[in-house]
């Protein structure tokens, strides 16, 4: 059976191309299922939590018995009260033992028939007597593992579960119990609103202050993503640089494990015949990579839907995303603001260098999309690109002087009797609103993480195999502004581009708005100022 990219469920990697786990597997069982802890595995959707699970089910099953579930395989109305729920937990629990563990294991037969037979009338209490008096029995330690655990965390009967979990857990010097706990979910308990009783607010810290920090990158290396192709390389031939095209898909998804898989799998199926690639050997590069980009920004998926629904709730982590994005904001990373946790909990945000960014260029992309649709509507600068983009686009190349040129012609026109502050906050903004129809369905932009502050953004711009860099300043004096075409250049050359661009929003008296083009080192640098 041919191989191929997945994006659906869980990885195989008998049938699929995936990044190997073997060494992240080997760290969880090492440094916290050997030594008994009790953690959570909280990532973003679709960051490999069930994949991991399933892999690490199989990997401990010669030290340890794992009883493995799905939360998601109880349903709503077994949530109601107690003994519903603990007769769909034994039935999931007496048919892992049925089916794994039946030959292997006859001296729990006892206490698993005592359950089955009780089971449609326990307790929560009644269900870990069962629960203590199994693990008792059993020839090897057991390990409970538990995914989607968040698809009930709004219910009672759920933090009343986690809370004799925890007791349990507690105590296992003094009685026979689990051995380790994983639970596996997006959400972060901590971080739910819960329904529940004030006189009862114990139960919802209780079960997740003995929790261990789970810190274990999920992300892939551009080395491993590069390891992957390599195996895709071989049954294929199609010549291309693995460690090149690893390294450029990292770049783009910082190894968000569904944004490579999708990545790779526009590549291996779609880009082809959907772009007029040549062959394959043209379709596995930079170019090609850039077009699956583009290809998985233009659909809706699970990911970004979910991405949007969450920031419709979650108003304040939409408005300092928002601000990183246009003003450059620069936010220091704290673990104790809410909109900063449940950014990283969503897998949207991460830490660098003390502050706080978007989690990959990707999401950036798509967030700065979805931004500007919000907004084209109501946009002067929208409108202007839109009448204007004809123009700019000869024989399919994008002709970007022309574009800086009538920029400024129409921010000159429109907003030159505005104040600094207004510019700081909206500058950049309505150049990336006036350059979207523009470059609309046959590129993309994006803004450069290193180099985006108050004062300083660089935007990449990717247009039918065309590179551009443009760099938006603010003015802060004739010093800075040197420096500032100094570092343009020094990225150029990051770049292998001999031309860049630098956009300045000015307010010193004295400026000359237009167009000038100077020379540095051999790289040109048209300057257009405002």
């Amino acid at each position: 059976m041919r191989r191929y990219f997945n994006t659906e469920g869980l990885c195989d990697p008998n049938i699929h191309y995936m990044v190997r786990l073997d060494d992240r597997l080997e760290k969880i069982k090492k440094l916290f299922v050997d030594r008994g802890k009790y953690f959570a595995i909280n990532r973003g959707r679709q960051y490999g939590k069930t994949t991991t699970i399933r892999a690490l089910e199989e990997y401990l099953k010669e030290d340890y018995l794992v009883i493995s579930m799905d939360f998601q395989e109880i349903g709503t109305d077994e949530f109601r009260n107690e003994m519903a729920f603990s007769r769909a937990f034994s039935e999931i629990l007496l048919r892992v033992f049925e089916k794994m563990y039946a030959e292997n294991e006859r001296e729990a037969q006892a206490p698993l028939s005592g359950l089955r037979e009780a089971k449609g009338k326990l307790y929560l209490r009644e269900l870990f007597v069962w629960l203590s008096e199994i693990c008792e029995k059993v020839s090897k330690p057991i390990v409970l593992m538990i995914d989607e655990v968040d698809s009930a965390s709004n219910n009672q009967v759920f933090l009343d579960f986690l809370a004799l979990l925890r007791r349990y857990y507690l105590g296992r010097g003094n009685m026979p119990t689990f051995h380790s706990v994983i639970l596996a979910g997006v959400y972060d308990i901590k971080n739910l609103k819960l329904k529940i009783r004030p006189e009862e607010e114990h139960k919802y810290n209780s079960p997740w202050n003995i929790a261990a920090r789970f810190n274990l990158d999920m992300s892939f290396s551009a080395e491993q993503i590069s390891l992957m192709l390599q195996e895709y390389e071989e049954d294929h031939g199609t010549g291309m640089d693995v460690y090149s095209i690893g390294t450029c898909i990292y770049e783009y998804t910082s190894g968000y494990p569904y944004l490579v898989s999708a990545i790779c799998k526009f590549l291996d199926e779609e880009i082809f015949e959907s772009e007029r690639f040549e062959n394959m050997s043209d379709v596995w590069t930079e170019q090609g990579v850039a077009a699956a980009v583009k290809l998985l920004l233009s659909e809706s998926s699970p990911l970004f839907d979910s991405m949007v629904k969450q920031l419709d709730i979650y108003k304040d982590l939409r408005d300092m995303i928002r601000a990183l994005l246009y003003q450059g904001e620069k936010i220091p990373a704290s673990p104790n603001e809410e909109s900063i946790k449940l950014g990283y909990m969503f897998g949207f945000l991460k830490e660098e260098e003390g502050h706080v960014v978007v989690a990959n260029r990707i999401f950036e992309m798509g967030l700065l999309n979805m931004f500007i649709a919000e907004e084209a509507a109501g946009s002067e600068a929208f409108r202007y690109g839109q009448r204007d983009k004809n123009q700019f686009i000869t024989d399919g190349k994008l002709n970007m002087d022309l574009v800086l040129e009538k920029f400024v012609t129409y921010f000159t026109d429109i907003y030159s009797h505005k104040d600094e502050r207004f510019v700081e906050a909206h500058g950049r903004k309505f150049f990336l609103l006036y350059l979207k129809p523009i470059i609309n369905g046959a590129g993309n932009y994006y803004i450069e993480a290193q180099t985006r502050d108050s004062k300083r953004t660089d935007v990449i711009i990717d247009y039918l195999g065309q590179q551009f860099i443009v760099e938006l300043k603010i003015w802060h004096g004739n010093e800075y502004h040197e420096r500032g075409k100094e570092q343009l250049r020094e990225y150029l050359d990051y770049y292998h581009l001999e031309k860049g661009y630098l956009l300045s929003f000015n307010f010193n008296k004295k400026k000359k708005p237009g167009m000038r083009e100077v020379h540095i080192d051999g790289k040109t640098i048209v300057e257009a100022v405002v």
